[in-house]
Parts: C-alpha cells; structure tokens; sequence
C-alpha cells in the first residue's frame, strides 16, 4: 500500500537531489467536528496537541535559521535552509487555522498558548546582552535543539503517513490531508537541520546533549498539552472527561496515535554515532503523497 521504505540503517538515496518547494497550502475547517477521529477524544486531543505547539514552534524554527544564515558557507547547505524556513512558515499558518477554529467551536486553547509562547519566546529566545561569540553558540545551541526536534517531527511524519488506522476509524479527511502534507515535508526536509548542525559544529557532544533537553520538553509539553484539551473539551464523550495513560495506550494498540515504545526506540537511533535522518522514512512516499494531497495540488 506504501512505497517501500530504505532499509533501517542505509540512507535514502533519492533524497540527495531534492529541492525543497515551500507549497501554499489552503484548508477549510468549516466542517470539522470537535472530534475529527469519531468517538474519539483522546486520540483527538492527543494528536491536537501539535496545533497548539506548532505555530509558536516552527516560527521560532525560522527565525533561528535566519539567523544562522551568515554562518553558512556551503551553498547547497544555505539552499537548503532557505527552503526549510520557507516549508515551516506555511507550516505555522496551517496549524494556526486549527487553532482559530477550536476557539471558535467553543474550546479556548489560550492558557496552555501563553506556555508555550513563554518557552520560545522567553526560555529560547534571543539574548541581545550577549557579545558576538556568545550569541553565535546561541544560535548553534538553538540550531542543535532544532535537529533534535526535527528527528521527531520525520518519526511522526513518517507515522501518519502510515497510520491506516486513521483512515478506517472514519477520520476528518481534510484534517488528515493536513497531517499527512504535513508530515510529507517533514520527511522531505528531515535532514536540513541536522546537516546544518554538523556544519556548524560537527561534534557529537553538542547533538546528545540538545537531544537530552528536547525529549523530556517536548513529552511534558505533550503530556500537558492533552490533559489540558481534554480538561477544555466543551463536548466530552460519556466518561471520557480526562486524559489518561490507559486512554493513550488503548488508542496507540489501536493505531490512532504514535506507540510510546516506537517513539524512544526511535530517540535511541539519534544516539548513534553514525546517525543521519536519511536513514529514518522515504523520500518517495513522501513525495508520492505530495503529488496526490488535495491541499498540494490545490496549492499549484
């Protein structure tokens, strides 16, 4: 049903020559339930957490790459990058739509917004006191958090372009085709911030370290994220008034959302010393996707 994917281990070739197109997307949430996988809002809410998390995240994705520019100087490398900011962008405003529409339909996402604003706009910020060598390890320091970051943004690409299960539970499609275009350019984009790290600061101290930091935010980002859509849900279905591990493990055995297990076997391959994002998901089915998302084709 899928393009077959590289083997674990052995990099993806038909990435080496690709050009990264930011596409302008457009989606119509007017028809969206509250609940776009029928009957089930923990799987819901679970996965809604990347609309509340994206927007103030991948902008603050792009103005770090701004800023790293200047310190580029290969120029595949800066080609690279400039599409990256240009996919993340779109990407923000996507998300965002999400956002609006939730607010409209009666749930208010603005207190756990205001959390992650103070993180990317306070804790991860800029620091206009630091002298001109302090500041450009900012941004490198910065740009090593965005690689680890963005291996897990290919490994749940990569997911729900897989995730059939979405499919036969009845799911939204445009909300999926949002998903899966998504994730498509996370799999298509998936080494830039990586390759931009090394070429920065090829050491590994650096890229483990970032690693160290990002999992544990981005879980209990993810975790708070979903007890609080939850706790928020104007339309809660029977019980289901809570966010709950068993909620979350009875929804991953079924397939609607990512396995845990699946995600930390997934952050032990970033350990390994001869690590690549090319080794993680296909470049052709992302691509085949692409060529076959509504919202990219409408966007030509």
């Amino acid at each position: 049903m899928s393009p077959a994917q590289p083997a674990a281990g052995f990099p993806d070739r038909e990435h080496d020559n690709l050009v990264l197109e930011p596409r302008d997307v457009q989606f119509d949430w007017s028809r969206l339930p509250m609940h776009w996988i029928p009957g089930e809002p923990m799987a819901t809410h679970t996965i809604n957490v990347l609309h509340l998390l994206l927007p103030e995240g991948e902008r603050w994705f792009v103005r770090v790459f701004k800023q790293a520019l200047p310190l580029i100087s290969d120029d595949r490398l800066r080609e690279d990058v400039l599409g990256f900011i240009g996919q993340e962008a779109i990407h923000a405003e996507a998300h965002q739509g999400v956002v609006d529409h939730l607010l409209a339909k009666g749930l208010d996402p603005g207190p756990y917004l205001r959390q992650v604003e103070w993180l990317f706009h306070r804790v991860l910020g800029d620091r206009p006191e630091f002298s001109e060598e302090r500041a450009r390890q900012h941004v490198v320091e910065r740009v090593a958090v965005i690689a680890a970051i963005e291996h897990f943004t290919a490994f749940l690409g990569d997911w729900v372009l897989n995730a059939h299960a979405l499919d036969e539970a009845g799911s939204d499609p445009v909300m999926l085709d949002l998903l899966r275009w998504h994730g498509a350019e996370e799999v298509e984009h998936r080494s830039v911030a990586y390759d931009l790290l090394t070429h920065l600061d090829p050491g590994y101290v650096r890229r483990i370290r970032a690693l160290g930091i990002a999992l544990p935010v981005l879980l209990g980002l993810w975790v708070r994220g979903a007890r609080f859509l939850m706790g928020a849900d104007p339309q809660p279905v029977g019980r289901q008034r809570k966010a709950t591990w068993r909620g979350y493990l009875a929804a991953s055995r079924r397939g609607l959302v990512p396995g845990l297990g699946t995600g930390l076997r997934s952050a032990t391959r970033y350990l390994k010393r001869g690590y690549h994002p090319t080794q993680e998901g296909s470049t052709r089915q992302a691509i085949a996707y692409l060529a076959t998302s509504p919202a990219a084709r409408a966007a030509h």
